[in-house]
C-alpha cells in the first residue's frame, strides 16, 4: 500500500481525508502540529526523510473567516507561506514524485468574471480581506508548477476547492467561515429568543459551498486516477447561493423564525465566487451531498459534537 503523508490532519479537511472510506487501501501519516512543526524546515527535511512517504497531500495552514484575516493578515501571509515552502520543498529535496497541494477559491482575482477558471490565477487584484492568506496560497501554486517544469518526473498538483463545511469544522462567530458561523449563531438566536439576527453586508455576495466529505471522496478519486489529474483543478458544485439564501436555508434547518437585518457598515466582501468545474466534470467526478443534506449533516454535528463537549 502507497504511504501518504497528510499535514494538517487535525483539520476539517485532512481528518475527513483520513477517515475516508477508501482510507484502508492507504498507510497514513499523520503527525499533529507538536509532532510535526511545519515552520522549521530542518524538521520537516527530517520527518520526511524518516517516513517515506509516496505521496504528500499538505491541507496544513492558518485558516480563519473574513473577521480572522482583516486582524491577523501578517500571520495568513508568513505562517502559510512558510508552510507551504517547508513541505513543497522538502518532498521535492527528498524526491517524493507525487504531492497534493490543498489550495482556495481566493486565489482568484477580485474582479474576475465568474465562473472563476484556473488560468485566472495572477490575472488580477487580489479580495483586500484576505489578500495575506491569498497570496502563500498563489505561492505555493505556482511552485508546485515550477517543479513539474523542471522535473518532469515529479506531479504536483493542486486541488482549488470551492467553500467547505461540515463534520470537524470550527463553530464561532468571530474566527471560522461563514456557513459553520450562521448556524452556531442561528441556533444561538433560535435558543435565546432572538427576534432578528444581523447579517454583515446587504447578503447580495454569492458564494459556493461543499460538503467536506464530497472532497475527500475527491481526494481518493485523484489518487485513483493521478496521472490524468490535471496540475491545478477546481473541485466544487457548480453553483453558487446568496449569502440571504445561506442564512434562509439555515434558519428552516434549525427552526428560527425571527427575521435578518443587514449591517450596511459591514463589509459585504467578492460579490461572487463560482469555480468553473469544466476539468473537474471532463476528469470524471461529480459532488454527491445536496446543500440541504449538508447543512443539516453539519447542524447534527454542530449538536452532538461541539455542543455536547462544553
Amino acid at each position: 500500500m502507497k504511504k501518504i503523508l497528510v499535514t494538517g490532519a487535525t483539520g476539517m479537511v485532512g481528518r475527513n481525508i483520513i477517515e475516508g472510506e477508501k482510507s484502508e487501501n492507504y498507510v497514513f501519516f499523520t503527525p499533529n502540529s507538536l509532532q510535526l512543526d511545519l515552520l522549521n524546515r530542518n524538521i520537516v527535511d527530517k520527518y520526511i526523510a524518516e517516513v517515506k512517504p509516496d505521496i504528500i497531500i499538505h491541507c496544513a495552514g492558518l485558516v480563519g473567516g473574513i473577521q480572522a484575516n482583516i486582524a491577523n493578515p501578517v500571520d495568513f501571509l508568513v505562517k502559510n507561506t512558510q508552510m507551504g515552502i517547508n513541505v513543497i520543498m522538502s518532498a521535492f529535496d527528498s524526491d517524493v514524485k507525487e504531492f497534493i497541494n490543498m489550495s482556495s477559491s481566493c486565489v482568484y482575482p477580485k474582479d474576475a468574471r465568474n465562473p472563476l477558471t484556473e488560468d485566472l490565477i495572477l490575472n488580477g487584484k487580489l479580495e483586500p480581506t484576505n489578500e495575506g492568506y491569498a497570496l502563500a496560497k498563489i505561492t505555493a501554486t505556482k511552485l508546485c508548477q515550477y517543479i513539474n517544469s523542471q522535473d518532469l518526473t515529479c506531479h504536483y498538483k493542486t486541488v482549488i476547492p470551492c467553500n467547505l463545511y461540515g463534520k470537524y469544522d470550527k463553530f464561532n462567530t468571530s474566527f471560522s467561515h461563514m456557513l459553520p458561523a450562521v448556524i452556531k449563531k442561528v441556533h444561538e438566536a433560535k435558543y435565546n429568543g432572538q427576534d432578528y439576527i444581523d447579517i454583515w453586508g446587504d447578503g447580495s455576495a454569492r458564494r459556493e459551498f461543499m460538503y467536506v466529505e464530497d472532497l475527500a471522496d475527491f481526494i481518493y478519486f485523484a489518487l485513483e486516477n493521478f496521472e490524468k489529474m490535471p496540475e491545478n483543478i477546481n473541485v466544487g458544485i457548480g453553483h453558487d447561493y446568496s449569502i440571504n439564501e445561506y442564512y434562509s436555508m439555515v434558519a428552516s434547518i434549525v427552526g428560527f423564525k425571527g427575521h435578518f437585518l443587514n449591517d450596511l457598515l459591514k463589509p459585504t466582501g467578492m460579490k461572487q465566487k463560482l469555480m468553473d468545474n469544466s476539468k473537474q466534470k471532463e476528469f470524471g467526478w461529480a459532488h454527491k451531498t445536496t446543500l440541504r443534506e449538508g447543512v443539516q449533516k453539519a447542524y447534527n454535528y454542530y449538536l452532538n459534537e461541539i455542543l455536547n463537549d462544553k
